[in-house]
């Protein structure tokens, strides 16, 4: 049975992840440092309390799954609200280490086995704030288009080996750490979390917000032998976005 190992998989993207991959078949292995998300999940998968920006914790995890077939790096977390002038060096750096040291650390444990195996994927998450500059997000957007430069890295370096990568891009995704993002965003402008809401809402040419499931879909595509010659690819997931500066 193949495997799939996703950072920070106990909940939101990653959980939905981990449970698609498991419909299609693969063996699930998540990592996370929330102990109760971690708890919750389904005895099927096999789960560690690991931070992604430790290294000797994710060259423990790669060493005792032995094999992995697919490495879902998901790891991220949102970062101040701020202007660029308004934001301290200390959180730039900890939205910058976990969004992007997360992913690379992922990635140079699970590649050494990916290439002794001659096949595998690996899958970043990137966001549509890679794809274009946000106001008041300069650490987050900055990390992701980084992402972006990683994944492209990977694809060319790994691909002789039968090793593909590639990055979603996912839009604004119904759930918990949007719901924090709109609040933040709210105070910084101004504005009501519905009129915040209704601005992302209306950048994309679909209208509405997506869901965690889609992105899990795309992901299981792109580790599946239906993708065997996408590679290098960056992927939105977000409904098409046509303004990246949501507005009311």
């Amino acid at each position: 049975m193949k495997r799939v190992l996703i950072t920070a998989g106990a909940s939101g993207i990653g959980r939905a992840m981990g449970a698609a991959f498991e419909a299609a078949g693969m063996e699930v292995w998540v990592t996370d440092l929330d102990e109760d998300a971690l708890a919750a999940l389904p005895t099927t998968w096999s789960s560690r309390k690991a931070n992604a920006v430790d290294e000797n914790a994710m060259a423990q995890v790669v060493a005792e799954m032995g094999s992995i077939d697919v490495l879902c790096a998901n790891a991220g977390i949102a970062g101040p609200t701020a202007l660029v002038e308004d934001i301290a060096l200390e959180d730039w750096r900890a939205c910058v280490s976990v969004n992007l040291e997360g992913a690379f650390l992922a990635a140079k444990h699970a590649a050494p086995r990916m290439k002794a195996a001659g096949q595998g994927a690996i899958i970043l998450t990137s966001s549509t704030a890679g794809l274009y500059g946000y106001p008041n997000r300069a650490p987050y957007a900055a990390a992701k288009w980084a992402i972006i430069g990683l994944m492209k890295t990977l694809a060319m370096e790994l691909g002789p080996f039968g090793i593909r990568a590639n990055a979603i891009c996912p839009g604004a995704v119904e759930g918990d750490r949007m719901e924090g993002v709109l609040a933040r965003e709210a105070a910084a402008k101004g504005m009501t979390r519905d009129q915040v809401y209704d601005g992302y809402a209306s950048g994309t040419s679909m209208r509405r917000f997506v869901e965690a499931e889609d992105i899990a879909n795309m992901a299981v595509f792109l580790g599946s032998d239906a993708a065997r010659l996408v590679s290098g690819q960056v992927i939105a997931v977000d409904g098409h976005t046509e303004n990246p500066d949501p507005k009311v």
